[in-house]
């Protein structure tokens, strides 16, 4: 099978998505485990001061796993261990193109992070979450992400904005 066969021409004019990955990494704190979140820069495009995962897009010559690694490492300097699937998001940004979110979640017994253009790493108690300025899908992502066993099949969502561009989530039945 050519590169032809994969029906790209014949796709045009169809929904699209840009292919990123958001990786939670999480280590034993004093008080149970932490997650280490990055709080935008100032100067980034989206989410600037607010707190999120580390992640980003995936290359083409990359598969979703290499990218998480990939990421990983380079905001963080971490190389983490038990990186495992958590999710699939489909964002729709009510256009033709929307973004296709993988979500991991990996352990690091390594806390020292190194600085980062994308902003500022901490390490946050999960008990402490709702004192920090989160992206608006964290806290309940976030809680699904902690609270998922090893052996758990990955989570399935989609993220729609309504009339007043409020973000609406919905997770799939399983």
């Amino acid at each position: 099978m050519g590169k032809s066969d994969q029906g790209v021409q014949a796709s045009a004019g169809r929904y699209t998505v840009i292919p990123r990955v958001l990786v939670f990494v999480f280590s034993e704190g004093q008080d149970g485990d932490d997650v280490l979140l990055l709080k935008g820069a100032p100067t980034k495009r989206i989410w600037a001061n607010r707190y999120n995962g580390v992640g980003g897009h995936v290359e083409a010559s990359e598969d979703v796993y290499t990218a998480a690694r990939r990421e990983t490492r380079e905001e963080t300097g971490l190389e983490v261990r038990d990186l495992a699937l958590r999710g699939t998001i489909n964002i729709d940004t009510g256009q033709a193109t929307g973004i296709w979110l993988t979500v991991f979640a990996a352990r690091s017994d390594e806390r020292e992070t190194r600085p980062s253009a994308e902003g500022t790493l901490e390490w946050v108690p999960l008990a402490c979450l709702g004192e920090y300025d989160l992206v608006e899908d964290l806290p309940v992502l976030l809680e699904r992400i902690a609270g998922m066993d090893d052996g758990a099949p990955p989570l399935s969502a989609r993220y729609a904005y309504d009339a007043a561009d409020q973000l609406c989530i919905t997770f799939a039945e399983r």
